[in-house]
C-alpha cells in the first residue's frame, strides 16, 4: 500500500516555513556525513530540446532514514507553448525493507525545496537587514524564491525582470498581492539588480544575462537556473568577486556551467569554491564575513532536497489525512 499526494496535498503538507526547516535538516545532516547522493542519471530527449532525469538519494539522522527517487522532465521551450517547462514524480521508499510508501506530485516539490534551499544559504550569507531582492525571471521558481527571501529576511522590495512584458507586470501584481510587498516590474536585468541587497538568477539563459559590474558591495546571490555544463546566467567578473557556496561539491564541479565555463577558461579554480551549504551549516566553514562581502550560492538542484522534502511531506501527508491509499 502507498500513499497517492497530488500536487495540492503536496503544498498543503509542506508550507514554505516547513519546507525551508526540511531542507535545513537535509542539508545539516549531509554536512554530518549522514547522506547519500549520487550524481542524477539524465538523457538529452533525441529531436527536443529537453532533458529526462532520474535523481535518488538516502538521507539518515534518524532511526529509520529516508529513501526517496525524482523521476522529471525538462523543457524549457515549453512554456511558449502554455506548457510546463518542468514534469516530476517522486518516489518514497522504506529504506529497511524497500516497499514503496508514497508517490508525489514532485513538480511542486522541485518549485519548493529548490527555493527553500536557497532560503537556507540566504539565512546564512546575506547581510541581516537585507530588504531588497532584485529577481531575474518570471516563473515557478522566481515565484517561490521571492516567497522563500520573504520567510529569511525583512524584504520590503523587489524589482523583477523577464525578457516578456506581460509576465514580469503579471509576476508583479500577483507576487504584491500575495506577500504585501512592493514588487516593481522593470525594463532591464540590470535595473533589476543595480542596489538589490539580495538576487535571484531563476532563468532558462543559456549564456551570461548579467555583468559583474551591477552588483552592490555585500550583495548574496542565489544562482538557481542553469544546471548545465553548457549554459550559465552569471559572467566571469562576478564568480571572481564572489565567495562561492555550492549545494555539494559533486553536483557542482559535475553541471554548474556558472561554475565550469570559468573553470574551463583557467578564470576560476576548484579552490575558489569555499564551501557547500551543509559546511555552513555544521560549522565547518564560515559564511559571512562582513558587510561588503559578495557571496554566491550556486545551486543545481540536488536529490538530497527531494529526499528530504518527501520524508516531510509523508509524514504531515498522515498526520493531517491528506491523499489517497492506493494498492499499489
Amino acid at each position: 500500500m502507498a500513499l497517492l499526494l497530488t500536487r495540492s496535498d503536496v503544498e498543503a503538507a509542506l508550507p514554505m516555513a516547513e519546507c525551508i526547516a526540511s531542507q535545513e535538516y537535509a542539508f545539516r545532516e549531509h554536512g554530518r556525513g549522514n547522506a547519500v547522493t549520487p550524481h542524477r542519471l539524465g538523457l538529452k530527449t533525441p529531436g527536443q530540446d529537453g532533458l529526462y532525469i532520474a535523481m535518488p538519494s538516502y538521507l539518515g539522522g534518524d532511526p529509520n532514514g529516508t529513501m526517496a527517487v525524482k523521476v522529471l522532465t525538462f523543457y524549457p521551450n515549453n512554456p511558449a507553448a502554455g506548457l510546463p517547462a518542468i514534469t516530476a514524480t517522486v518516489l518514497l521508499h522504506d529504506p529497511a525493507t524497500g516497499a514503496l510508501l508514497a508517490i508525489m506530485d514532485g513538480a511542486s516539490i522541485t518549485g519548493l525545496r529548490t527555493a527553500a534551499g536557497s532560503a537556507v544559504a540566504t539565512k546564512y550569507l546575506a547581510r541581516a537587514e537585507a530588504a531588497t531582492v532584485g529577481i531575474l525571471g518570471s516563473g515557478v521558481q522566481a515565484e517561490t524564491h521571492l516567497a522563500a527571501m520573504c520567510a529569511v529576511r525583512p524584504v520590503q522590495t523587489a524589482w523583477v525582470y523577464s525578457r516578456d512584458r506581460d509576465r514580469r507586470t503579471d509576476f508583479a501584481e500577483r507576487m504584491a498581492a500575495r506577500l504585501g510587498i512592493e514588487v516593481t516590474p522593470v525594463s532591464s536585468a540590470r535595473a533589476a539588480i543595480e542596489g538589490a541587497e539580495i538576487v535571484v538568477t531563476a532563468t532558462t539563459a543559456r549564456e551570461p544575462i548579467v555583468d559583474g559590474d551591477w552588483f552592490a558591495p555585500g550583495v548574496h546571490i542565489n544562482c538557481v537556473g542553469s544546471g548545465i555544463p553548457d549554459r550559465r546566467e552569471l559572467d566571469d567578473k562576478i564568480v571572481q568577486r564572489a565567495k562561492i557556496v555550492v549545494d555539494t561539491y559533486d553536483s557542482a564541479l559535475a553541471e554548474a556551467g556558472d561554475l565550469l565555463i570559468p573553470m574551463a577558461q583557467g578564470l576560476l579554480t576548484k579552490e575558489a569554491l569555499h564551501a557547500d551549504l551543509g559546511e555552513i551549516l555544521t560549522g565547518q566553514k564560515v559564511g559571512r564575513t562582513d558587510e561588503t562581502e559578495i557571496t554566491i550560492f550556486k545551486s543545481v538542484g540536488v536529490a538530497l532536497q527531494d529526499v528530504g522534502a518527501a520524508a516531510w511531506i509523508y509524514r504531515r501527508a498522515k498526520e493531517l489525512g491528506l491523499g489517497q491509499v492506493v494498492d499499489f
